[in-house]
């Protein structure tokens, strides 16, 4: 349902904003006041309606209404003098005065019939009816999913390639950060050759994924590609195979595959667009992205800095759930390291951001695990944690990062052989994730603890490729070198261990991680000291 005054368009359907016809990037908290006053414009709105409209009825200081307010006047294009569409009645609240319009976009049956013609079902499909009412690409990424041609030449299998896209769609609508077209809307452009550039036109998004779909005896293949329909650059190309028995079993698999893949390369996308944007333009999903991206580094730079960018796409976006939870997260990683200089402190802020995000996000998959983790890292409470990140994947059960890092809050546990199988997921889903190191690390730690150490030395040395500055990947793998009689690489490892961390002492490693098993602990307290690790 569109709704046009002044000079914006409001969509609620697509939660977009345009004005003069260009998108206007707006906080969730900010965008749900301005629909609220919108739909209320006949009355005058009070500060406790919006509260318990907007936050649930959750305390929320003035000064935070009144950002909010002034976020939605600068928005629209007003301000506190004008006031030409928000209106501040004095003692009693606000009031939308602007004159509002029906903006409803053209119903199905008003667009051009999209139909193959006599020589093929290849042809190009209409664009003249779209292109009249073509959407603004959303400031947030935004993908459409084309219907994958068949390429087995049997129309009877078309069934099976249209039921993966629809999971596919539905898989990646479950990441908040993301747009994602409707079925409906993807599914006109079946049976047509498209441009890549047009559909983006036609649709206002900034990607799309495309694909072929074969079937050779009871053997299926897929092939797709992530493309930048504002430019034409291929970013991502992928092929998977499956067997043809349980058909719901080969849809699932093939979905997990492609998500799993894709999802990082529109992150990787718009990290790499966010960087290219001059500072002065940035908003609070901009500090986010160039914040996520110095993260996956992982060296204490650039978690420093990552802090400091996450922190002013809070102030941006007070209400930003995810930003919280990475800010939080940063100090877990701070601690992980040693990296801390004032711990006390820095785990009281942990777990402090780590609670807003939660709180914040309850229905924020990205939140529940990186607040959720840290509470469990820095706050102790492991159970309460893995219940955030079951709730994280129930929400979205294709996101990497809570498989891995619920494996870690299980590792800690002791519930090894589960941790094992939630990090073989999570690089499953993931296979070329900027946090593969991350996963690599736990890997490594869960086979020292099964006391199968050559396993742990090699998933260690795989860490330690991608990230030679992470604290655990050293001290697991200089563990599993002493243990298994290397006593060469052992001594090489140590040495490498001293250097990033010189306080590091046996006495030590129960303060490092939050280790619930004694035995564990012992494990890897035995081998550093074989190693040669002081007491």
């Amino acid at each position: 349902m569109q709704f046009s005054f002044d000079n914006c368009l409001l969509d609620l359907d697509r939660r977009e904003l345009l004005r003069a016809s260009s998108a206007v990037s707006t906080a969730p908290k900010v965008f749900d006041v301005l629909v609220y006053l919108m739909e209320n414009r006949d009355r005058v709105v009070s500060r406790d309606d919006l509260v318990n409209a907007v936050w649930q009825g959750r305390i929320v200081s003035e000064s935070t209404l009144a950002t909010h307010i002034n976020a939605v006047r600068k928005a629209v294009g007003d301000d506190g003098q004008q006031q030409r569409v928000i209106r501040t009645v004095a003692r009693k609240g606000f009031r939308f005065v602007a004159a509002v319009a029906d903006a409803q976009p053209p119903k199905a049956a008003d667009l051009p019939e999209l139909s193959p013609t006599p020589s093929g079902p290849a042809t190009a499909a209409p664009s003249e009816a779209f292109a009249a009412s073509a959407p603004a690409v959303p400031a947030k990424p935004s993908i459409a999913v084309l219907p994958f041609v068949n390429l087995s030449g049997d129309p009877e299998q078309d069934y099976l390639s249209d039921g993966v896209i629809e999971d596919i769609i539905s898989a990646l609508s479950q990441y908040r950060w993301l747009f994602v077209v409707a079925r409906n809307s993807s599914f006109a452009y079946k049976g047509h050759t498209v441009d890549i550039k047009q559909v983006g036109r036609e649709l206002g998004v900034r990607y799309v994924l495309e694909g072929s779909w074969r079937k050779s005896s009871n053997r299926v293949r897929t092939s797709a590609q992530l493309i930048d329909a504002t430019t034409g650059i291929l970013h991502w190309a992928g092929r998977f195979e499956g067997v043809f028995g349980d058909i719901f079993e080969l849809q699932d698999q093939i979905t997990e595959s492609v998500v799993g893949a894709i999802a990082p390369q529109l992150e990787r996308a718009e990290i790499d667009r966010a960087q290219r944007k001059p500072t002065e333009n940035l908003d609070a999903y901009d500090y986010y992205l160039r914040g996520m991206a110095k993260l996956h580094q992982g060296t204490r730079e650039t978690i420093d800095q990552a802090l400091q960018l996450f922190h002013k796409a809070i102030a941006s976006d007070p209400d930003y759930a995810s930003a919280y939870a990475m800010a939080a997260w940063c100090h877990c990683w701070r601690r992980v390291n040693n990296w801390m200089t004032d711990r006390e402190k820095e785990t009281a802020e942990g777990i402090r951001l780590g609670r807003l995000a939660v709180d914040l996000g309850p229905d924020d998959a990205v939140a529940l695990t990186r607040g959720g983790h840290t509470l469990g890292q820095l706050g102790g409470d492991t159970s309460g944690a893995i219940a955030l990140l079951d709730k994280a994947l129930g929400l979205n059960p294709n996101l990497a990062a809570a498989w891995f890092l619920g494996a870690f809050l299980r590792l800690w546990r002791g519930e090894i052989e589960d941790a094992v199988e939630f990090f073989k997921h999570a690089m499953r889903l993931s296979p070329r994730d900027p946090e593969l190191y991350r996963m690599q690390a736990g890997m490594a730690a869960a086979h020292l603890f099964l006391e199968d150490f050559d396993a742990a030395a090699s998933w260690a040395e795989k860490a330690y490729q991608n990230l030679p500055s992470f604290q655990m990947a050293v001290a697991v793998g200089t563990a599993s070198y002493a243990l298994s009689g290397r006593a060469n690489e052992a001594e090489r490892g140590l040495a490498h261990l001293r250097q990033i961390n010189p306080a590091l002492r046996l006495s030590t490693l129960s303060d490092w991680m939050p280790f619930c098993l004694p035995r564990s602990l012992a494990i890897l307290a035995s081998g550093l000291r074989a190693a040669g690790l002081p007491e």
